[in-house]
C-alpha cells in the first residue's frame, strides 16, 4: 500500500514496508529506480513488485552454533498490533503470533510462552470475529 507515500522515492517508501536489509535486494530485482517517485510507479511495475515479494524464496546456506541460534530478531512492529487480540492495526482480520512479532526474549522458554500466549489471544479473537460474520 503506497497510498501514504505518493511523494516519496521508491526506496524511502519501502522503509516502512520491508526490513531494511531486504530493501536493496527488492529494489534490484524489481527493476524500479530507487529514486522514482511512488506516484510515478506504473500499475504493471506495482504488479511485478507484488509478485516479486509474494514469491520470494530464501535458501538456508548454513547455521550458526546453537549458542548463537537462540532467537529470531525483527518481525512485525508491536505498535502495529493490538496486544489484546493480536490483530493487525493496519489490516482487519490479519493476526500475528509468536516469533513473527518483533519481540526478543531471554532464553529459557520465554519465546515459547510468547508463542503460546499470542496464539491463544489470536485464536480467541478469530473465533469472535468469525461469530460476528455469521
Amino acid at each position: 500500500d503506497f497510498s501514504k507515500y505518493i511523494n516519496r522515492n521508491f526506496s524511502n517508501a519501502l522503509r516502512d514496508l520491508l526490513p531494511l536489509r531486504l530493501i536493496p535486494f527488492i529494489i534490484e530485482r524489481s527493476g524500479i529506480s530507487p529514486y522514482k517517485k511512488v506516484n510515478e510507479i506504473s500499475f504493471e511495475e506495482r504488479k511485478k513488485l507484488l509478485t516479486l515479494i509474494k514469491k520470494l524464496e530464501f535458501k538456508v546456506k548454513g547455521v550458526r552454533p546453537i549458542s548463537e541460534a537462540i532467537i529470531t530478531s525483527g518481525g512485525v512492529c508491536v505498535k502495529e498490533i493490538n496486544p489484546k487480540t493480536m490483530e493487525s492495526k493496519l489490516v482487519k482480520g490479519l493476526y500475528f503470533i509468536g516469533e513473527v512479532i518483533d519481540v526478543d526474549a531471554y532464553t529459557g522458554g520465554f519465546n515459547l510462552q510468547i508463542a503460546f500466549s499470542t496464539a491463544a489471544a489470536a485464536v480467541k479473537n478469530i473465533f469472535i470475529d468469525k461469530a460476528d460474520f455469521q
